[in-house]
């Protein structure tokens, strides 16, 4: 946050930060809706991890979103364990900001999460976005199952597409990879923009429009308001 410039390499295992055996303390309830920070996801619910710059904002997109049940903010992708904030900002630790999204594939399907992640921010930017540069800040998914992998390829695929066709020269920088090690971050920054409406949000998009995958005849779809399919 704050238009902070760090350094735009990842750190080693033998030059990563040693962190810490502990947890950092975070908030015992979502600011917003009351659960518990850490709740698992009820039955039938599903877990994605987003990472689109300053977690600041990209929270407040995801808790707005229908059908999102909780949402938390934390780092993840790096190599220290137990970061504390100050820790991930210096560089160090190999994180990037995440917001954990635990959701209602009855309502809202990672496909409409995974159009919405690259709608927000800028995916093309590499280890920055926009005024916030530093590796804590570059484009991430961690995917939790091999479907929500698939899917992030192939909208990927297809956001490059329309991305070019739209005279966009850059391709998605976005990084892919399996749910590690997820930390909560810091209570204070748990629904920051909710706490503090007036605060800093660093969030914008390219302005185009990402298609969301052709639903094959028999696939199942979110139910609808009243029930049906």
């Amino acid at each position: 946050m704050f238009f902070s410039r760090k350094p735009a390499a990842l750190p080693t295992r033998e030059t990563a930060l040693p962190g810490r055996a502990r947890p950092i303390p975070t908030a015992a309830a979502h600011f917003v809706n009351g659960r518990p920070i850490q709740a698992e996801a009820p039955a039938g619910y599903e877990t994605a991890i987003f990472g689109l710059g300053c977690f600041w904002g990209a929270e407040r997109i995801f808790w707005q979103t229908k059908g999102v049940w909780l949402t938390r903010v934390g780092y993840a992708g790096g190599l220290t364990p137990n970061p504390t904030y100050e820790e991930v900002c210096s560089g160090g630790t190999g994180h990037t900001e995440i917001v954990e999204v635990i959701f209602n594939p009855a309502e809202v399907t990672f496909a409409d999460l995974m159009k919405l992640f690259l709608e927000s921010h800028d995916p093309t930017q590499g280890m920055r976005q926009g005024n916030d540069v530093g590796t804590q800040y570059r484009s991430a998914i961690y995917f939790v199952s091999a479907a929500q992998e698939a899917t992030a390829r192939a909208m990927i695929a297809a956001y490059n597409t329309e991305l070019a066709a739209n005279g966009h020269r850059a391709p998605v920088t976005t990084e892919l990879g399996a749910r590690g090690d997820v930390f909560l971050a810091e209570d204070y920054h748990q629904q920051y923009l909710a706490k503090n409406p007036n605060g800093y949000c660093g969030i914008g998009g390219t302005g185009v429009s990402c298609p969301l995958p052709q639903v094959k005849a028999g696939q199942n779809q979110p139910a609808k308001p009243d029930g049906s399919a």
